[in-house]
């Protein structure tokens, strides 16, 4: 077929004149033996053929689950479109948009899996770390089956992992690595307000009366006890 031969010329870096990423081809940036699965799979000949940045986020939308390869390796729909992103190159605004969309979770995980793989380092924890505040479920396949995990998990996982999704990540400088370099500033924890509120309650004595406060005032059966 005229567009597999399309999707073979595309992982040739002869010729190519398209845009680089860390220097190569950014289809080259998923290893040779997951390219060939995807490749040859009846997801990518049948629905990715023909996809631009736009006819994808409408493919995107259907997905109905993240992950890499399952069963005999055979490549997720969530793989393949991945893959046809490093294809496509998107213009960075794009995948902003795809990644700021409220609607659709696996459009926004897709996007992150995109990021990881093709943003440089201080980007990457610019753009992913807000949506470690994004704790919806999502539905995951691997070879054992389905299972669920959050949005959260997937962002931290693709943080702090080498390997996701099938997919080897290249080795990224930690976050305090990029801070010492002044490429990064201190990340402030969303949960910093709760954090303030618990160290002030450290100064009650248990029962919601200060250190150093009479107790008899209250009734004990009304205190709750702490485990």
């Amino acid at each position: 077929m005229a567009h597999r031969a399309d999707a073979k010329s595309m992982l040739d870096d002869r010729g190519y004149e398209g845009e680089l990423i860390r220097g190569q081809n950014p289809a080259l940036l998923m290893e040779k033996a997951v390219r060939d699965r995807i490749t040859e799979s009846y997801y990518w000949k049948e629905q990715c053929f023909g996809l631009n940045a736009a006819t994808l986020c409408d493919r995107a939308v259907e997905v109905a689950f993240i992950g890499g390869t399952y069963g005999q390796q055979k490549p997720t729909p969530f793989l393949c479109l991945a893959f046809k992103l490093l294809q496509l190159t998107p213009e960075r605004e794009i995948i902003l948009e795809y990644l700021h969309d409220e609607d659709f979770k696996y459009l926004r995980a897709l996007a992150a899996f995109y990021v990881r793989l093709t943003f440089d380092p201080p980007d990457i924890y610019k753009t992913l770390e807000p949506l470690l505040s994004d704790y919806r479920k999502l539905k995951r396949r691997n070879n054992n089956g389905f299972f669920l995990t959050t949005m959260d998990q997937f962002i931290d996982d693709l943080l702090t992992k080498d390997r996701v999704c099938a997919t080897s990540l290249w080795k990224m400088p930690t976050r305090q690595q990029l801070e010492d370099l002044e490429l990064l500033d201190e990340r402030v924890s969303p949960l910093g307000e709760e954090i303030n509120e618990i160290d002030a309650d450290d100064g009650m004595n248990g029962t919601g009366v200060r250190n150093g406060e009479d107790e008899d005032n209250g009734d004990p059966d009304d205190v709750e006890a702490l485990s």
